[in-house]
């Protein structure tokens, strides 16, 4: 098998599960919509604008979240979510991504006028254009955050469930994790269940392997966003492998809000040689500053994973997608005939 490259990662067929809609703004994209909606910004120049956003000084979780003002601020009318999604699924194409599921909270994007619902169906128009455009497949995950009232968490499932099957594919709870439980949003969870509608929570992350017992316990995840702390307890890894819980595993935003020292540091290779599903995911590109390509770059590089286990945790991500039995075998056909073609 050749060595797995730059070049060969680029051209390994792979999965997003894992991308905030929020946090993966092109910078000129950014600096365009804030001029043409008269929004401040620290820096105009794409260059500086993406440094800026890039988070190297985050101390924790929370202050990695802060840098989501800025690009909320353009976020708040059709076009601009239209466009962003369009460019977010464009990007990913670019870099044999075949398969995408982007998320975000629409209540976050009404602050000057637009409904929940408007805003998430620009987010679906921009998908939906790129569909036509690019060899992707793509779907939403509607988000409702912790720190938000239980009322915004079932209204943020209620607009998931209608939008089932048109393009929402999940729903996910995000932010914060520490002083908001996943037990705050219980109806949310429970509605979903009742709508038949996938669930994934990010836990793990921002606290311990007490908010991740919450999210299989209490939310009954069939994903988990992050999972970094599972190995604080052992019995719960069992569960995860045994049960076939995936990690939507991002390394490099880990390193970022220091819930992993370093990149070599980062559990997915004991997760994954635990026997756990595992996928890689680039959790924000803009200001992780990271493709999907790039992390797995740095879990070959910096974790060890071989030749073949790339490909593995590549099909992990498929395997793991939120679609239907039919779009699933055919994506998993069409890599397995892509990888064989990329090898002598």
């Amino acid at each position: 098998m050749l060595s797995p490259g730059d070049d060969w990662l680029l051209a390994l067929p792979k999965a997003e599960l894992h991308v905030h809609l929020d946090g993966s703004l092109r910078p000129l994209t950014l600096a365009e919509l804030a001029l043409e909606r008269d929004r401040h910004l620290p820096e105009y120049e794409e260059d500086a604008l993406g440094t800026h956003m890039l988070v190297s000084d985050a101390r924790n979780l929370e202050e990695y979240l802060d840098r989501f003002a800025l690009t909320l601020s353009v976020m708040q009318d059709h076009d601009a979510i239209e466009r962003i999604a369009y460019e977010l699924a464009a990007d990913h194409h670019s870099e044999n991504v075949q398969y995408l599921e982007a998320r975000f909270c629409p209540a976050l994007n009404t602050h000057e006028g637009l409904q929940s619902h408007e805003a998430l169906e620009a987010a679906l128009a921009g998908f939906q254009r790129a569909e036509k455009d690019f060899s992707i497949r793509t779907n939403v995950i509607v988000c409702a955050l912790r720190t938000l009232p239980a009322s915004s968490s079932l209204e943020m499932v209620e607009l998931a469930a209608a939008y089932q099957d048109r393009g929402v594919c999940a729903f996910d709870l995000a932010g914060a994790e520490a002083g908001y439980p996943v037990k705050d949003h219980l109806a949310a969870f429970r509605f979903a269940t009742a709508a038949c509608l996938p669930i994934t929570v990010h836990a793990g992350e921002g606290y311990g392997a007490a908010s991740l017992r919450q999210a299989i316990e209490v939310a009954h995840a069939s994903r988990i966003g992050h999972g970094t702390r599972l190995e604080e307890d052992p019995e719960l890894m069992d569960y995860v492998r045994d049960h076939v819980v995936p990690l939507e595993v991002c390394i490099t935003s880990n390193v970022q809000t220091r819930v992993a020292p370093s990149y070599a540091e980062h559990p997915v290779k004991r997760y994954f040689d635990h026997g756990i599903t595992v996928t890689l995911c680039t959790d924000n590109r803009l200001m992780s500053g990271v493709t999907l390509t790039d992390e797995f770059g740095y879990a070959r590089d910096h974790l060890g994973f071989s030749d073949e286990e790339i490909i593995r945790v590549a099909r992990m991500g498929f395997e793991s997608a939120y679609v239907g039995k039919r779009i699933k075998e055919e994506m998993l056909a069409s890599f397995d005939a892509e990888v064989a073609g990329l090898q002598p």
